[in-house]
């Protein structure tokens, strides 16, 4: 699956905080259409490595580049608009909003109607509404969960809030799906399911940068990795190359979670 040319290449990354160095000099390449993951122990940075590449942070070092154009990681929505969305580890949904207009809203960053078209009610307006609300209903049924379309958010089961934060990531046409511990808190049904959703996506040609703890769905599903411990890498490859690495045994202290 893994191909030549990188869609996100991140080089020299390091963000402190204070006196703590959550990362120090990282740096991954993320081939196109494969899934990327990133592991590691508690407070190896992979959430830290995330939020820089995705704009929250703003690295104190590094460059980013995505389709090989160097972009500066400085604002969410930003980064957002040149094709990375993500999902986040505490589920983030407008809890009273019904999944359709959660997957509407995450389609914001790809309108064009301003503020005087939304006003007017331009023929351009009404056409683009019809259209994300097509997109919307076409991205629910996609992950599997387009009969609760009209539940709101916050009455949907555990594993189809998780299902909907993808749908509503994938609304902004993203080049990379970043995906932040997308299976906590899942049953193994609920695993199962997400890896199927996981691998549909990357069949359909989008490339994914992974963080998961749940080391034996990573090493089922990741094309590449990268393992991380007190903000440095210690190994990068094949899952089953990163599997056996006498770094990353010692880091997990030798247990069967690799």
């Amino acid at each position: 699956m893994t191909q030549q040319a990188s869609l996100l290449s991140v080089k020299g990354m390091s963000k402190s905080f204070g006196g703590l160095k959550a990362l120090s000099d990282v740096g991954i390449e993320v081939a196109r259409g494969d899934i990327y993951g990133l592991i590691g122990p508690n407070g190896a940075g992979k959430t830290t490595f995330f939020n820089v590449v995705t704009g929250l942070y703003t690295p104190d070092t590094g460059e980013c580049r995505l389709d090989d154009q160097i972009y500066k990681p400085t604002a969410v929505h930003e980064v957002a608009k040149i094709g990375i969305a993500r999902t986040f580890q505490n589920i983030r949904l407008f809890g009273d909003m019904t999944a359709h207009e959660n997957v509407m809203v995450g389609r914001h960053v790809r309108t064009k109607a301003g503020i005087l078209g939304a006003i007017l009610r331009t023929k351009a307006t009404r056409r683009e509404e019809d259209e994300i609300d097509n997109i919307a209903h076409d991205l629910l049924e996609y992950v599997g969960i387009g009969k609760y379309a009209n539940y709101t958010a916050r009455n949907l089961s555990y594993g189809h809030q998780r299902r909907l934060e993808i749908a509503r990531a994938l609304a902004t046409e993203p080049k990379l799906l970043a995906l932040d511990e997308p299976a906590a808190g899942m049953n193994a049904t609920e695993k199962v399911e997400l890896r199927d959703l996981l691998e549909k996506i990357r069949g359909d040609g989008k490339t994914i940068l992974l963080i998961e703890h749940d080391v034996k769905l990573m090493m089922g599903l990741c094309d590449q990795m990268t393992v991380l411990d007190y903000g440095k890498v210690i190994a990068q490859g094949l899952p089953q190359d990163v599997k056996s690495h006498p770094a990353v045994i010692e880091a997990y202290l030798g247990t069967s979670a690799v």
